[in-house]
């Protein structure tokens, strides 16, 4: 089997996706690979983040607009780096996680999606679903869920 070619790793901003972007990295700097770090984000207005950021506080991170969602790339551009990966791009994308992760492995021909585990071991992710264990059902790829918590 050959080595990856291009590895798409998803981050949110949270912990959880910042250690993904570490192994995403690694295994990217290791096969020579591409790694294209991805974020989903949501336009909203600034009445809406603000009683986002009231309700949720430490989770606002996920209630997004494309400047906060370039902010967390640029981060986890610098992190990917520090961690070996030379090839990196980053996609900022309007839409649900699962979905525009989907996307972004179709439109760069991804071989491994990597996602960390966040949400996976909680009720809600159990009942609702959560992104890791969406993605791993429906990406068509190999697809790597990093322990992170």
């Amino acid at each position: 089997m050959a080595a990856y070619q291009t590895v798409v790793v998803g981050i949110d901003g949270s912990d959880s996706s910042f250690a993904a972007v570490d192994r995403a990295a690694a295994v990217a700097a290791d096969a020579a690979a591409t790694l294209v770090i991805a974020c989903a984000y949501y336009p909203a207005s600034k009445q809406e983040v603000e009683r986002a950021q009231d309700e949720l506080r430490d989770e606002a991170y996920q209630v997004v607009g494309s400047a906060p969602a370039e902010d967390t790339l640029q981060s986890a551009r610098d992190r990917a780096a520090r961690a070996g990966a030379v090839k990196i791009e980053t996609v900022a994308v309007r839409g649900e996680p699962v979905d525009a992760l989907r996307s972004v492995v179709k439109d760069r021909s991804a071989d491994l999606l990597v996602v960390g585990n966040r949400g996976l071991n909680t009720l809600a992710g159990r009942i609702l679903g959560s992104v890791p264990s969406e993605v791993a059902r429906k990406s068509g790829v190999d697809v790597l869920i990093v322990h992170t918590t």
